[in-house]
């Protein structure tokens, strides 16, 4: 895990030097950057596989790769592809190179794993993000030149426009944009209702277990909810140590959940409980890490903010449970879908979008603290296997969301935990209503009637609310509308 930023066609170490500065937080380890006839490459690392010589920019003769993710499979992929190499390393990062050298652009599809990368070389610059979009990258063009970078913020003063760079995509500067890989053509590929319940602990089981890949400590989330102790458990049964994080308010619903999960599973248990005042002081360091300002990010990405802060005190990687809700239908307007294909397709779209919403929000808030977060549900293997039960049986009607997955692990988990109901963040507490109380104070009917306007004819957004418009203020400190608009996820329904 690391950050990676970098230019082509105009190499130049400067720029790339004020590029890796923005992002350090990414990766407090290390910092390194090769100059090349065409390009300049720029990593900074958060070392978790082989820490003395996985360092980066890594090269092999004349061919080198900025690396930000984990490939679950390169042992593998070595085993079966590179017997016939001397490998210098124990790092995924040199595998990558190797099959980059043998089989081109075409080795993203033997990659099991997140990743951004890019690799330079006299034929060109090639990218690649993996196909969920769980870790970030972002390009922009300036003057005949090309930049890249994982985060928003290292580009913002070089160019006067910035996209994303789309997930399960590659990019080579000779024959440009190619898509590998889409969750809309999983779907289709896979049988529907072909397989049954008795599938999933066995492949969640797998998916966790290649996660705990690390020469680094690795915890877990708990929220006291069904699919983080979910994943809890499935981690403690690999781990005989295991160090466990909660946070909320005081006297949170969560916390206390998580508390009788932890003490269940024996688990290492960290709680950090925060009040209002704390709320308020941490809420422009979301923004800015975050780089959104849409509310349905923001609240849960505070509570994610003062998680990632107790979590990096121990542990550099972290699983948590993302996807789940998209693959099981666990969000509460899925109520409304009475019909099967209607919501696989909902669930197939959600799970399509989150590479800037909710993955965006997982990986910026996590990183701002150098932890890692990984997440055995977004497994293509688990995708493949989530959507191939029946949606039919995915339809609440009067069976709680969730069904399946509950059902999977009832005989696992503690009695009360499969029937626990979904805290959507926050509800059970009004700590967050400050927030609002401040929003409704400081900006009057008139301007948000004129933002919303404004937003709406430039940028197609509709606000929400006063709380989103006060967010929006607070980014604007530090972002302009042309770095943030052109990428930014909405997750209003929700």
């Amino acid at each position: 895990m690391s950050g990676i930023a970098g230019v082509y066609l105009k190499p130049s170490i400067e720029d790339v030097e004020r590029m890796i500065k923005k992002i350090t937080h990414r990766g407090p380890d290390d910092q390194g950057i090769k100059n090349l006839p065409n390009g300049t490459l720029g990593h900074t690392r958060l070392a978790i596989l082989d820490l003395v010589d996985g360092r980066q920019p890594m090269g092999i003769d004349n061919t080198w790769i900025v690396f930000n993710g984990a490939i679950y499979n390169y042992r593998e992929l070595a085993n079966e592809h590179l017997r016939g190499e001397s490998l210098k390393t124990h790092s995924d990062t040199e595998v990558i190179l190797h099959l980059y050298k043998k089989f081109g652009a075409r080795c993203v599809k033997l990659l099991d794993g997140a990743f951004a990368l890019a690799i330079l070389d006299r034929n060109g610059l090639f990218l690649a993000r993996d196909p969920l979009g769980i870790k970030p990258m972002y390009c922009s063009d300036r003057d005949g030149a090309f930049y890249f970078a994982s985060e928003i913020k290292a580009l913002a003063e070089l160019s006067h426009t910035i996209y994303e760079f789309p997930a399960g995509y590659w990019f080579h500067s000779q024959t440009g944009w190619h898509p590998y890989f889409g969750v809309d053509i999983l779907s289709n590929e896979v049988e529907r209702g072909s397989v049954g319940i008795e599938s999933i602990p066995k492949m969640l089981k797998e998916t966790v277990r290649k996660r705990l890949q690390a020469d680094v400590p690795v915890g877990v989330w708990l929220s006291g909810g069904l699919e983080k102790s979910i994943i809890a458990l499935l981690a403690k049964q690999e781990k005989t140590e295991l160090h466990s994080f909660s946070a909320g308010p005081e006297g949170s619903e969560d916390l206390a959940a998580a508390r009788k999960i932890a003490e269940k599973l024996g688990t290492v248990h960290h709680e950090r409980i925060y009040i209002e005042q704390e709320i308020l002081a941490a809420l422009a360091k979301v923004i800015y890490h975050l780089e959104s300002f849409d509310p349905a990010l923001v609240r849960p990405a505070i509570s994610n903010f003062f998680l990632a802060e107790v979590a990096s005190k121990f542990v550099k990687v972290i699983l948590t449970s993302e996807g789940a809700d998209e693959i099981y239908s666990g969000y509460d307007y899925f109520d409304a879908f009475q019909s099967p294909e209607g919501l696989q397709e909902e669930m197939i779209a959600l799970t399509g979008d989150l590479h800037n919403t909710t993955l965006q929000r997982l990986d910026r808030i996590s990183m701002a603290f150098g932890l890692e977060p990984r997440l055995p549900f977004l497994d293509i293997k688990s995708l493949s296997l989530g959507f191939a039960l029946s949606p039919q049986e995915k339809i609440h009607r009067d069976r709680p969301a969730k069904h399946l997955l509950r059902q999977a692990f009832s005989s696992e988990l503690p009695k009360n935990i499969p029937n626990r109901p979904k805290q959507r963040f926050p509800r059970d507490t009004r700590a967050y209503d400050c927030i609002v109380d401040i929003a409704e104070r400081e900006i009057s009917d008139a301007e948000f009637q004129s933002e919303g306007a404004r937003l709406m004819n430039r940028w197609d957004y509709r606000l929400s609310s006063k709380e989103a418009l006060y967010y929006y203020k607070m980014l604007r400190q530090s972002y302009e509308d042309r770095w943030i608009f052109p990428s930014m996820g909405r997750r209003q329904r929700l």
